[in-house]
């Protein structure tokens, strides 16, 4: 059996989630079948892995015209597959394409929604109406589609109610504990000016809405004087969303000291080595189909504070693993909480709670690893993934 994944993101180029899920699962199926790895970008040395830069004569193109002309190379590209394999709507487009072109099954993996996500029409402008269009098409006529959470499930057919019910299926993401461990680095630590001895908060996340900053930079404002916070946020969906957290931290560090802000990307063993020395890991997020950055917390021994929103409460076990922070929502797709202030005053309550029971934490950070090792190991998502590809091929 040979199939091929279609992906945006793949190493070295990651910067979410989803190329992580990519990233490990492929690894997996590797040792059970014959995987080609198709994705965007500069040439990718690993064999296996073919790259597709975006056509000449669109370059400068908005976004979504620039991922139609790589998805077109894909689709081309993938004859004689057994199956495809599409992540993210960036990809989607090559997977039906493909199809449609060479009569294989097409297998999505969700890992958001383009509905729930409306303020990525700030990001593409007329293209966020281009993407939805190709994720309504790929999902609707889809051989399988797999979720990364129950509640991803039931968004997407509460997003797409033509889809039959019967062919959503939910594999969760995982987690490499191997490699996400606790690391103990002062040196890593020392570089980056964060003090070992003091309460510590960390985030991790693209700025982006769906993440919630602007509502923890809030919630900061709340904490005891002597929590320090570090934030590993970067990649801005919008120079807009970047001004306005640029802003607050700027606002919070003239009042506070211990405001840490990493917009580089860190190296994993460095960001575990961050999360090592913290006091609590936290989700703010107003859309989160399921976090692998909690899983990431979690597997380095961190209680998570998390919004009880998507599919963060599948991850987070309230009073166990951390704890989670009640949200009611708009149901527009904005996922905007409909009391702000309540939801940035439960969510310092929450942190504020946590910092200051340090034997608390503790507990619940090894309940956090030990949750991780039991439920979200990718080899066993790599043997539901592949029971699906056989289901399809025959």
């Amino acid at each position: 059996m040979r199939v091929d994944v279609l992906t945006k993101e793949y190493p070295p180029a990651i910067y979410g989630g989803a190329g992580v899920h990519v990233t490990e699962l492929v690894k997996e199926l590797r040792s059970r079948m014959d995987v080609a790895v198709r994705c965007f970008g500069e040439p990718r040395d690993e064999p296996g892995v073919f790259a597709y830069r975006t056509p000449a004569e669109l370059a400068g193109a908005n976004g979504s015209l620039e991922t139609l002309g790589v998805d077109l190379q894909i689709a081309q590209a993938v004859e004689g597959t057994d199956l495809v394999h599409s992540h993210t709507w960036y990809a989607n487009a090559a997977g039906r394409l493909a199809q449609l072109l060479h009569g294989v099954p097409h297998v999505v993996t969700a890992h958001s929604l383009e509905p729930l996500r409306p303020w990525k029409a700030e990001q593409l402008g007329g293209g966020y109406r281009v993407s939805s269009w190709i994720e309504r098409e790929a999902y609707e006529s889809a051989d399988h589609v797999i979720a990364v959470s129950g509640g991803m499930r039931r968004d997407i057919l509460r997003s797409y109610p033509a889809l039959d019910e019967e062919k959503v299926s939910v594999v969760y993401n995982g987690i490499d504990l191997e490699r996400w461990r606790p690391v103990h680095d002062a040196e890593v630590l020392a570089r980056h000016g964060i003090d070992a001895d003091r309460p510590t908060v960390v985030f991790v996340g693209r700025i982006t809405r769906q993440k919630g900053l602007p509502y923890l930079l809030r919630a900061i404002d709340r904490l005891p004087a002597d929590v320090q916070v570090v934030l590993c946020a970067g990649a801005p969906d919008t120079p807009e969303i970047m001004a306005e957290v640029t802003n607050a931290v700027r606002a919070l560090q003239e009042t506070r000291t211990g405001i840490i802000w990493i917009e580089e990307i860190l190296p994993q063993p460095e960001l575990a080595a961050v999360l090592t020395a913290a006091t609590v890991f936290v989700c703010p997020s107003v859309y989160e189909p399921l976090g692998i950055v909690n899983l990431e917390a979690m597997a380095c021994e961190l209680p998570v504070v998390g919004t009880a929103t998507g599919g963060i409460p599948e991850v987070v076990v309230d009073g166990v693993t951390g704890v989670l922070v009640p949200i009611e929502q708009e149901q527009d797709g904005t996922g905007t909480p409909l009391d702000p202030d309540r939801f940035v005053a439960d969510m310092a309550d929450a942190l504020t709670r946590v910092v200051s029971d340090p034997e608390s934490a503790r507990r619940m950070g090894l309940a956090g690893r030990a949750r991780a090792e039991a439920e979200f190991s990718w080899s066993t998502i790599a043997d539901q993934t592949a029971a699906i590809y056989r289901s399809l091929i025959g």
